[in-house]
């Protein structure tokens, strides 16, 4: 019988070529590179979409689309490249295309001519205004689709704010009697969603008090509960044709940028008074808010990828310095990763595409 092997002939300290094994290499401490290796997910295809923490889904988007007086035609919004001003009909078959893509819900804006700009905004709540006539054409057309509707006076003041103004002052308790009448006409044509952006205090309650009243208590409410005075917003006021007629600033009642505090507790108001759903807007500058409302909350959020926030990326891509498709799922990527449910974006539809094609 062979004489076993001694202990010093297996040690690992001089070569040996006889039974016993190679000695394996010394294991490196665990979390330390080269045992780990993070790019071993990254190297296929399969293994990144498997490990995934995001998904953006075509469900994940909302697309506000902007409407103007008329019959078969578009404008384009000289500030918005690639969007334009749609007359009804033109709009149903849009909103069509968007619902064909997966798309659960658009956001309607209108054009208001100046002749119908005035002081005490009547045109709002006129039921056979601009939106209620292209609410009823959707939901008659397209009814498995959501609509959204936005409720505030900017678009119909011939001054220009969201509110009524009594010399400098945008008044607050006036100016939701008004909503109230808006957001009912609103619901009246068929509205799913209504969506009060203007920044009045108490404006959430009192509409949701006045929808179910009227028996609308299925009208869900999707509150602009952080909606920042901010400098992105110059080319929406374009498309709606606001932006001239706006008499000094939005400070006393949209948000100062600089608060996040000041953010949960406008959305913890909203909340009391009846809002199903929140939304932070901007988007992608207010990404922290967005972090924040959700872990706070726990309830369905959503972020606004604003006109500004849209045009920049797309005066960037017109001058070659960006990828359209890589820099707008990116961005919309990152809506998601910061806790949103859903973004608006005039990029829903582009997107939808670009994600049907995988």
């Amino acid at each position: 019988m062979a004489k076993p092997k001694s202990t010093r002939e297996f040690s690992g300290l001089e070569s040996y070529s006889g039974e016993a094994p190679a000695p394996a290499k010394p294991v490196t401490a665990p979390g330390v590179y080269p045992t780990v290796r993070p790019r071993r997910n990254r190297g296929d295809a399969w293994s990144r979409r498997m490990v995934a923490e995001t998904a953006l889904r075509a469900e994940d988007l909302i697309w506000p689309l902007f409407l103007e007086e008329g019959e078969g035609h578009s404008k384009a919004v000289s500030s918005m490249p690639g969007v334009e001003r749609m007359s009804v009909d033109r709009a149903v078959e849009a909103v069509a295309q968007a619902r064909d893509l997966g798309i659960p819900a658009v956001a309607l804006f209108p054009h208001v001519p100046s002749e119908k700009k005035t002081t005490d905004c009547a045109e709002a709540w006129n039921p056979d205004n601009l939106i209620c006539r292209a609410v009823r054409e959707v939901k008659r057309q397209v009814p498995d689709i959501g609509v959204l509707c936005d409720v505030a006076l900017d678009p119909y003041n011939a001054l220009g704010h969201d509110g009524l103004v009594a010399g400098e002052c945008v008044l607050n308790d006036e100016s939701i009697q008004a909503l109230i009448r808006q957001a009912l006409v609103q619901a009246e044509a068929g509205c799913d969603i209504i969506g009060p952006s203007d920044m009045m205090d108490g404006r959430v309650g009192a509409i949701r008090e006045a929808l179910d009243a009227a028996g609308y208590q299925d009208v869900r409410i999707m509150s602009y509960a952080a909606k920042y005075a901010s400098g992105f917003y110059g080319p929406f006021r374009d498309a709606v044709g606001s932006g001239g007629f706006l008499i000094g600033d939005k400070k006393t009642y949209q948000m100062d940028p600089a608060n996040t505090d000041e953010a949960l507790r406008e959305v913890a108001l909203d909340l009391e008074e009846g809002a199903d759903m929140i939304m932070i807007k901007p988007g992608m500058p207010y990404l922290d808010i967005v972090r924040r409302v959700k872990e706070r909350f726990a309830v369905p959020t959503f972020a606004y990828q604003v006109s500004g926030e849209y045009a920049m990326i797309k005066a960037a891509v017109e001058r070659g310095w960006l990828d359209n498709d890589k820099v707008m799922i990116e961005s919309l990527l990152a809506f998601k990763r910061a806790g949103a449910d859903g973004v608006l974006t005039y990029m829903a539809v582009d997107a939808a595409k670009r994600l049907k094609e995988g």
